[in-house]
């Protein structure tokens, strides 16, 4: 009596299926320790700031001002949370509202000068920031990791790729 195998999986779709599970691996690493860096800056901006309250600071700081609704939106986190932390940033001078010029109800949250100072102090002192790991590849490397991030968020092929469809057509 013979017993029936299931079919081994095409050579390049089980290549292809290695290399993405390659890839989500190293991003389960690089998320990891990303957030103990971001644990470190945070503690260095504030003893105690949480990582969310720094998360939010920074998007205040690099898309402010905003609206507390497009910061829960942004974030895709509840609007009671945020206003919890955004207070807790506001307590430390972090963070000031300011009425909103154009709808009279909302206020925009805007980074203040101290935050603003608090965080690139926090930054500078960064062992292991991304920077000195970066800092030993060569320019073209770095521009393409650049590239090739910016193309899997955006959900587009990378440049190359689409260089070499034009070539295609």
């Amino acid at each position: 009596m013979t017993t029936t195998e299931p079919a081994a999986a095409p050579a390049a779709g089980s290549e292809r299926e290695q290399a993405v599970r390659a890839v989500e691996a190293e991003f389960s690493e690089l998320l990891t320790q990303f957030r103990h860096v971001i644990l470190r800056i945070a503690q260095r901006v504030s003893p105690g700031m949480l990582p969310g309250s720094y998360k939010v600071f920074t998007t205040i700081v690099r898309h402010g001002p905003l609206t507390a609704s497009t910061m829960a939106e942004r974030l895709l986190i509840d609007k009671g949370q945020l206003s919890r932390m955004v207070r807790e940033l506001e307590e430390l001078g972090l963070v000031a509202r300011a009425p909103d010029p154009s709808d009279g109800r909302a206020h925009l949250l805007e980074a203040t000068d101290e935050g603003r100072r608090r965080l690139e102090a926090a930054r500078a002192g960064g062992e292991n920031s991304l920077a000195q790991v970066l800092e030993a590849w060569p320019l073209e490397d770095v521009q393409r990791l650049s590239e090739l991030l910016h193309a899997l968020v955006t959900g587009e092929p990378p440049a190359a790729s689409r260089r070499g469809q034009a070539d295609d057509d």
